[in-house]
């Protein structure tokens, strides 16, 4: 059995929202995992006798919301990051969830990385420049430069 068949495991969740709470839990917990509570919530949403049967799920849509997200996917893309066993009332309901969280959730990546990405610089208080001994017979005059400074973050 494909690992995108357990996909239809959505089809047993009493309502649209029920789905929509699951992926916006995925992406909630996707640095730390689901807890076991969330686990047992969607469990009891999809129905599920045998939690064993909710990992492949989680992969799958971790799959998709990853896709939509790192790989900026438009509306027709989304469609394509279904496989052909994905039934396509199912692909609709995932391809609207997803574009209706897609800004969100890049927009939250973006803060994470420019959050990331802040360096601390040092900022120039002054410079002097100097020549080395010019008649020295090691090599060529040399430049030393000396930097004072303070640092700060950006």
């Amino acid at each position: 059995m494909s690992v995108w068949k357990h996909l239809a495991l959505l089809g047993r969740a009493n309502s649209k929202e029920s789905i929509e709470y699951i992926l916006e839990a995925l992406w909630r917990t996707r640095k730390t995992g689901l807890d076991a509570a969330d686990r047992q919530i969607f469990g009891e949403m999809l129905q599920l006798s045998n939690d064993s049967d909710l990992d492949p799920l989680l992969v799958c849509l971790r799959i998709l919301i990853r896709k939509c997200v790192y790989e900026n996917a438009k509306k027709d893309e989304m469609q394509k990051l279904f496989p052909a066993e994905v039934q396509p009332e199912l692909q609709r309901l995932l391809t609207l969830l997803l574009q209706k969280f897609q800004k969100e959730w890049r927009e939250d990546i973006a803060k994470e990385d420019t959050a990331n990405d802040r360096v601390i610089l040092p900022q120039l208080r002054a410079m002097m420049w100097t020549r080395g001994n010019e008649r020295s017979e090691i090599g060529d005059p040399a430049a030393i430069t000396n930097l004072k400074g303070r640092y700060r973050p950006l």
